[in-house]
């Protein structure tokens, strides 16, 4: 009597705390992904006179940013994306003397052009620590008016290699513009992807996590199944 007493009380237990921690640990790791930013979210990157409703930095302190997430600024031509480790330069709102290793102006507007097109612009997030963004036009105008935030990347899962080589990063470009027909969506695509190609061996690599967790899971889901029988036999 004592034996069964023994097995029925130790045996579920035994069983369903393995199950449980191997699931937590599943979606735990499947929770770690880099992630793309649509900066503003609906709103784009404007100033406080074109989205008298914007509030950026507000917008950053809800997320967590890591190294290898992209933000991807939704504007026009007659505003501009400027990164900076500097805060004096953020502070300001002016990179004229703000040095090339901690400034990069990733598109630039053109004010002398009385007609604007939509803008897209991917920035990927490559060091660690504070890093600010502003809109440097109009004599820094439409930073003061509200077009600035900061925001702290940590290191979370490391750069990935399409980042970690210079040549590889993405490099600052001219504002892609087009027709108003043939404007971007307000909102990147929840199937957007990093803008960098990845080669083959990162592709590999993926197809090799992808599979595992696939297979992680599924021996949950095979452990959750036995449990249940074993708790319906006994």
């Amino acid at each position: 009597m004592e034996r069964g007493r023994r097995s029925s009380s130790f045996g579920p237990m035994s069983s369903t705390v393995p199950c449980f921690l191997l699931l937590l640990f599943c979606l735990s790791g499947s929770a770690e992904a880099y992630k793309n930013y649509t900066v503003g979210d609906s709103l784009g990157w404007f100033d406080n006179t074109e989205k008298s409703n914007v509030n950026y930095q507000k917008w950053a302190d809800s997320k967590e940013f890591s190294l290898g997430d992209f933000l991807i600024f939704n504007s026009d031509t007659n505003h501009s994306v400027v990164q900076t480790y500097n805060f004096t330069t953020y502070k300001e709102c002016d990179y004229d003397d703000a040095q090339d290793k901690d400034t990069t102006q990733w598109s630039a507007s053109d004010p002398s052009n009385t007609q604007t097109h939509p803008v897209t612009v991917a920035v990927p997030l490559v060091k660690e620590g504070m890093t600010y963004f502003f809109s440097g036009d109009y004599d820094g105008d439409q930073c003061r008016s509200g077009q600035h935030f900061k925001i702290n990347v940590t290191y979370g899962q490391g750069l990935p290699k399409s980042l970690k080589s210079p040549e590889d990063a993405p490099s600052p470009a001219s504002p892609v513009a087009g027709d108003d027909d043939s404007a971007p969506d307000t909102i990147v695509p929840s199937n957007f992807s990093h803008p960098k190609e990845e080669n083959d061996d990162d592709k590999a690599s993926d197809d090799q996590k992808s599979s595992s967790s696939v297979s992680i899971l599924m021996h949950a889901q095979l452990h959750i199944v036995l449990l249940g029988i074993l708790l319906f036999l006994f």
